[in-house]
């Protein structure tokens, strides 16, 4: 999907041109048009995952799928993970279908190597995973989130997500505006939290969390991977929570960038030290943050683990896009888990109580089995009306038999894969 759209460069900020660039840019409001997803992807020795895939046998994949003439983004994440980010597409099936095609082709390309894409939400047989990139915002994010503990490392080389990005919506209230989207991406996200948990398994052992991947992010940083407030103005809330947490970097021309400790980009723009910070600063500063919706211009739906399967991912991204996009699915689905806010309280996801349950407990909680149950039938319902196949309405109603309706996550059979 595009960029938060904050221009480049230019001459130092002041902190009322950053608000204002914030409120109008990170929420571009218009009839819901395009789709996208970003899918990341562990890589695994083909014939035993068990093996440690070494940082040479990497380099040389990367290079031979670089070769490739993909339609999507092609990126590596610091531990040699895989990912590939659509472009904005006109509808769900222009999105899946570009994204599967690319993706065969990765995979045939990999397949010789002996090497295979895994989706799992952290890495089930290796943890602590070597750092394959060294490059100065990698060096600089793993000091910075090394300060409040190991799950930064973690969440750099051992983790991959599902990602899925939708339109910020209309400015006028009702089911399609920005404002109700913001709400239910926030409630609707802990749903997909627990409904698509797949990461129990981390290293060889057992967590204690459906999802460890999400844990992982409640666990990462005071501020960085926190929400706003999802009842106040989203404008607002996200402009203050932007400039209100600490920037992770200040880049330099040369030489390792400077990892300042505690510098808000609010007080950076006030006092122009160690320089003063531009709108190029500000746009990657958002860049930064990773709370689990991410507003650059469109909504990014972050809190998705990996999905096993040649094409586990299309479930998450299906079912989100139909409940967000069809009006009809939009309201029933907001007022079946508006509730949901009650038990989440006031503090910020992923860190209140609903979402760490959806982590902990996945579908095994009761109240998000329930939402869980709404969610799907009310998607399936939509499907149709959003453009989907028959093949992919056949898969979310496969994934609703198979885990929804008894109440079970991808998690729960994890054991019997990695053991």
């Amino acid at each position: 999907m595009a960029s938060s759209g904050i221009p480049r460069g230019g001459p130092p900020l002041g902190e009322g041109e950053a608000e204002d660039l914030l409120r109008c840019i990170c929420f571009k409001t218009g009839p819901p048009r395009t789709v996208g997803a970003e899918l990341e992807w562990l890589v695994h020795d083909l014939r035993d995952p068990r093996t440690p895939v070494r940082p040479p046998r990497l380099t040389a994949a990367v290079d031979t799928v670089r070769s490739l003439p993909l339609v999507s983004a092609l990126t590596f994440e610091p531990g040699g993970q895989l990912e590939l980010s659509s472009h904005p597409a006109g509808s769900l099936m222009e999105c899946l279908d570009s994204l599967a095609a690319d993706l065969r082709a990765v995979r045939g390309a990999l397949g010789p190597l002996g090497l295979t894409l895994s989706g799992y939400g952290v890495d089930p047989w290796h943890a602590s995973r070597e750092r394959v990139l060294h490059e100065p915002r990698y060096d600089a994010m793993e000091t910075a989130l090394g300060r409040s503990g190991t799950a930064g490392r973690a969440m750099m080389c051992d983790s991959a997500s599902v990602q899925i990005c939708l339109d910020a919506g209309v400015e006028e209230p009702g089911p399609l505006g920005y404002h109700r989207r913001w709400r239910l991406a926030h409630l609707l996200g802990a749903v997909l939290v627990a409904a698509f948990a797949n990461s129990a398994v981390h290293g060889g052992r057992r967590t204690g969390w459906r999802s460890t991947r999400q844990a992982l992010w409640a666990d990462l940083d005071p501020r960085r991977a926190l929400a706003p407030s999802a009842d106040g103005e989203p404008r607002a809330e996200w402009a203050a929570h932007v400039l209100d947490t600490p920037v992770l970097c200040v880049r330099t021309d040369e030489g390792p960038w400077a990892v300042p400790e505690g510098l808000t980009f609010r007080e950076w723009l006030r006092t122009g030290l160690p320089r003063p910070a531009d709108a190029d600063d500000l746009r990657y500063h958002v860049t930064t943050l990773f709370p689990p919706v991410r507003p650059r211009g469109h909504l990014e739906l972050r809190m998705v683990d990996a999905q096993s399967g040649q094409d586990g991912w299309m479930v998450p991204v299906a079912v989100t896009t139909a409940v967000f996009e069809d009006p009809e699915a939009a309201e029933t689905v907001y007022r079946s888990l508006k509730h949901l806010g009650e038990r989440a309280g006031p503090d910020p996801a992923p860190r209140n109580p609903l979402w760490v349950a959806a982590a902990r407990d996945g579908l095994a909680d009761p109240e998000l089995h329930a939402a869980a149950r709404t969610v799907f039938a009310v998607a399936l319902d939509a499907l149709p009306r959003v453009g989907a196949s028959e093949s992919v309405r056949r898969a979310v109603a496969a994934f609703q038999e198979r885990y929804v309706i008894p109440g079970i996550c991808p998690a729960d059979e994890l054991q019997a894969v990695t053991s």
